[in-house]
């Protein structure tokens, strides 16, 4: 195709080939167009369409990424996820808030030229720009309403899902916490042993009601929140109401276990209190037995008086015994476990005998208050009847038919008197029955009394475990504890627990045994007496835990634990009861012993009450033996404590005075003495200011005497209460003064029970020593040469020592002297018998045996030394040769006659007098030989020493006379 082209010069030129108004204004024409502002406005419109395209995109993506993410099944997760999809849609609002903004700019510009001035009018071009930016304005307003909507539901579902997290996390923890709680109320099985304890475990479970009621409302409160959930249309509405369902079934079940439990330990509460009024009534009636007076029951008046009073208490059981035991059994089956079945039949079994007693007391007062006391009417006797003759004429069978008249108004009022006799002695049976009867009622009362006790000691023991010491572990009342407090629960309560657990288990449950037998009830404290040693720890802890306590008796951890428990006293009442209990049995024991005398159990009672007061002794002294400060070994090295107490102590050192207080031996030292089996510790008594324990004194260690080396003089001149201590044969001598006599000679005796048991040691070591070398040396050793035969000749010696100047009790205690012998029987021991178990027992080892031939013998000895010492020289020679003394004949079997009287013959004793004949049976153990009185036909065991002396055998018979045997 071809087109012309036509070169023009000028503009008018070219107004020639085109109208005016087809072109602009630069090219003289009146046409209205700006090509540059048509290329801003073009490329403006391009840009935003432009931009418009990429949102429409974005947002498309971001839609496509929420519509696939999957839905957390954690709170945190599903925060994140609703935060990061927040923060990603608020960027791509703020991205179409720029476009929008961006077109309407555009838009504006466009429609600039008619804001000018109205009478313009846009082009065709500037109207199709127009209509562009207006579409796309319009297309993204479109794509904006789309995505809010999408978004407004795809936040929903998160907002949703978020709270159904919380839901199920809340859910969670309340169904556990519901389940640890009905894990808790199962384990409420006990319904109590009596009605304090019924009690107790009411408050327990009105507190834990108490403390479960937030988890319980929790449950609650959670239930409503899904129900709300669900009536806003929540998405997961299956799983909501479920788990609401689920936690009012838990809420209901624990409500009903709690009134279940509630129901039977109101039950349990009411059968104890009946037991209580029962066993009340029966103590009630065993006292009024008991106060009756046997004398005057025995005449009309008082036996009617009595009866009277027996029926008048009879009369109150109706509302007070048990009726009938089948009802209880029905009524409180569901509460009625095996050991409070027993405890019912027990109960009832008491009622009963006491109804029993009552009857036969009734039947007793009733033959008495209906005894008729009938005149005694003497009769004359008639002279013709007193003559018999032996052939009675009809005349005289007539005057004896009269007679036999007369003897039969005779006999009656005889018959009268002798059956008066024989009711009189009935009445004294019958007395003697009441006297029986009322010891039984009283052992029966002591023996209520400490069951009772105990089982009231045993809840007070539990009351402070459960709600003070197990309440220090508790983290919800850690912030009532002050610092002090914390990690002190072994110094505050000791070994309380320990204590509970015994008495409890063991102790409570063996006394229930002898309630039909208290009078046998000793040999249940002799069975566990090596169990009541804890008591000893607990005591001396005892000064610790009550500083302790004193520190932080105003911390408020204390006084909320006894808001709890209702208690009226402080913790620290509480703690003395362990102190204060071991105390009360001794006095119980006495009771039972008191009204037992005669009874098969009165010798265990003796021997369970000296055990306790045994093992008081021991506490007391460990007491103070915790007391000594200053010592620097281990205390526990000495042995046993067998004694302590205070004494006025002066000193008499053979080697002078080392200091210059030694030199005023009329003034007295005060100090406290300890006896250990292997040592005697002086020490100084320093009274402590403060209160309670607080105030108990110390003691200031001064110095030691090993028992090894230690002699004592029993009597000292011009003091009964003096006796002497001497050390390394008398190089040290401290007379020591006690409070009384009565001291002074349990010390002596305490003293010499120590060195017979080191010179028994000693003995039996030198025997084995020589049987060792006897089975060494298979060959005979001359006697000169024999290693051991100086050290049994010194060991008897030293015996004879040992028993010349004391009694035989200083020797050996009578309970360890053999018996007899029978016929028949050759040994002379003793049958088998039970060791006391609250006896001392020394250490065997024999103590400073290598020391005793180091020391020597004292260089000078006052005239009245009485004394002895396990710890004296041991002669390696026949000493008796040497010194020119003539040792004492060898005792054999046979008769002999006594040439020294026995001055200090006690019944006892043998008792003989110069020129009794004796008849020596046979020897025994330890030295001794059994001898018989032919004078006097008494018996008994004789040490070879006094016996020596006693028949002239001895050189130094003179010394042995005094001798007590």
């Amino acid at each position: 195709m071809k087109v012309p082209v036509i070169m023009l010069s000028s503009v008018p030129e070219l107004h020639g080939y085109i109208d005016k108004s087809q072109l602009t204004e630069d090219l003289g024409g009146t046409l209205d167009y700006c090509h540059t502002r048509w290329l801003c406005h073009r490329t403006a419109i391009e840009s935003f369409a432009l931009m418009v395209k990429q949102t429409a995109q974005m947002l498309q993506s971001f839609g496509t990424e929420l519509a696939e993410t999957e839905l957390p099944n954690d709170v945190q997760s599903t925060s994140s996820v609703l935060c990061a999809h927040t923060e990603k849609k608020d960027k791509a609002k703020e991205d179409m808030r720029l476009a929008l903004d961006e077109g309407q700019s555009i838009l504006e510009n466009i429609r600039e030229p008619l804001a000018k001035s109205g009478e313009q009018s846009l082009n065709q071009d500037e109207l199709d720009n127009q209509t562009t930016v207006q579409r796309l304005l319009a297309q993204l307003n479109e794509t904006e309403a789309a995505f809010d909507e999408f978004w407004a539901k795809h936040q929903q579902k998160l907002q949703q899902c978020l709270q159904l997290r919380h839901f199920e996390q809340d859910f969670r923890e309340v169904k556990s916490s519901l389940d640890a709680l009905a894990q808790k109320i199962a384990t409420f099985t006990d319904v109590g042993n009596s009605l304090a304890h019924a009690e107790h475990l009411l408050k327990d479970l009105a507190s834990f009601e108490e403390k479960s009621s937030a988890s319980v409302k929790r449950a609650h409160t959670l239930s409503l929140e899904g129900e709300k959930l669900i009536d806003t249309k929540h998405y997961a509405v299956d799983s909501i109401r479920p788990k609401c369902h689920e936690l009012q079934y838990l809420c209901d079940q624990f409500a009903a276990e709690v009134e279940r439990r509630r129901g039977l330990l109101s039950k349990s509460l009411e059968l104890h209190g009946l037991l209580e009024a029962s066993m009340k009534w029966c103590d009630e009636g065993i006292y009024l037995l008991a106060s009756q007076p046997v004398d005057k029951c025995q005449s009309q008046d008082g036996a009617e008086a009595a009866l009277q009073e027996i029926e008048k208490f009879l009369e109150t059981g109706a509302e007070n015994k048990i009726q009938e035991l089948n009802k209880i059994y029905q009524d409180y089956e569901s509460i009625l476990t095996k050991d409070l079945m027993e405890h019912v039949q027990k109960v009832f079994q008491k009622q009963e005998g006491m109804e029993e007693m009552f009857h036969r007391r009734q039947a007793s007062l009733k033959k008495l208050a209906a005894k008729q006391m009938r005149p005694v009417q003497p009769v004359a006797p008639r002279p013709e009847a007193l003559t018999k003759s032996p052939c009675p004429s009809p005349g005289s069978r007539r005057g004896s038919e009269n007679s036999s008249e007369g003897s039969t108004l005779r006999r009656g009022p005889y018959r009268r008197a002798k059956s008066e006799v024989s009711e009189s002695r009935q009445g004294r049976s019958s007395s003697t029955g009441h006297e029986e009867e009322s010891l039984a009622v009283l052992r029966r009362h002591v023996m209520n009394e400490l069951l009772d006790t105990e089982r009231v000691y045993v809840e007070e023991l539990l009351c402070v475990l459960e709600g003070y010491a197990a309440e220090l572990d508790n983290p919800l009342m850690a912030h009532l504890m002050s610092p002090g407090l914390q990690n002190k629960k072994d110094i505050l309560f000791g070994n309380m627990e320990e204590i509970y657990h015994f008495h409890n288990r063991i102790f409570l449950r063996e006394l229930e045994e002898y309630t039909d037998c208290p009078e046998l009830v000793g040999r249940c404290f002799l069975e566990r007496m090596e169990e009541f040693q804890i008591y000893e720890k607990y005591c001396q802890n005892k000064p610790r835990s009550e500083s302790l306590w004193r520190q932080c008796s105003d911390c408020p951890f204390f006084q909320e634990c006894q808001r709890k428990l209702d208690h009226k006293l402080s913790l620290d009442s509480y703690l003395l009861k362990p102190v204060q209990r071991i105390t009360k049995y001794q006095l119980l024991l006495k009771e039972m012993l008191k009204y037992s005398k005669s009874c098969e159990g009165a010798e265990d009672l003796q021997e369970a009450l000296s055990s306790i007061l045994g093992i008081l002794k021991a506490v007391n002294d460990s007491m103070h033996l915790i007391a000594i400060t200053g010592y620097d070994g281990n205390l526990s090295d000495l042995g046993k404590l067998l004694m302590q107490g205070s004494f006025s102590v002066w000193t008499d050192h053979k080697k002078g005075h080392s200091k210059v207080k030694d030199l005023a031996r009329f003034k007295p030292m005060q100090r406290h003495l300890f006896l250990h089996e292997k040592a005697v510790l002086f020490c100084k008594k320093r009274e402590e200011n403060g209160e309670g324990y607080e105030k108990a004194p110390s003691y200031s260690y001064k110095q030691s005497l090993n028992m090894a080396a230690v002699g004592i003089t029993e009597n000292v001149k011009g003091d009964v209460r003096k006796f002497e201590i001497w050390y390394n044969a008398r190089e040290e001598v401290y007379i020591v003064q006690a409070p009384t006599a009565e001291v002074k000679a349990a010390w002596v005796s305490e003293i010499r029970k120590v060195l017979t048991s080191q010179l028994q040691a000693c003995r039996e070591a030198s025997q084995h020593r020589t049987l060792e070398q006897s089975q060494s040396l298979p060959l005979p050793t001359p006697p000169s040469t024999s290693p051991s035969k100086g050290t049994t000749r010194n060991i008897k010696k030293l015996e004879e020592r040992k028993t010349d100047p004391l009694s035989l009790e200083g020797y050996m205690s009578p309970s360890s002297l053999p018996k007899p012998p029978e016929k028949g029987r050759a040994s002379p021991t003793s049958p088998d018998k039970k060791p006391k178990r609250h006896e001392v027992k020394s250490d065997p080892t024999p103590f400073g045996l290598r020391g005793w031939s180091k020391t020597s013998h004292p260089l000078e000895a006052p005239e009245d030394n009485d004394g002895w010492s396990s710890a004296e020289e041991l002669m390696n020679s026949s000493d008796a040769e040497e010194e020119g003394r003539v040792g004492p004949r060898k005792l054999v079997p046979g008769k002999y006659t006594v040439v020294v009287d026995d001055e200090k013959g006690s019944p006892e004793a043998l008792a003989v007098r110069n020129g009794d004949m004796v008849e020596v049976v046979q020897e025994g153990d330890e030295g001794l030989w059994y001898v018989r009185n032919l004078s006097s036909s008494k018996e008994s065991w004789v040490p070879a020493s006094s016996l020596s002396a006693l028949l002239g055998m001895s050189g130094s018979a003179q010394c042995l006379s005094s001798s007590v045997w």
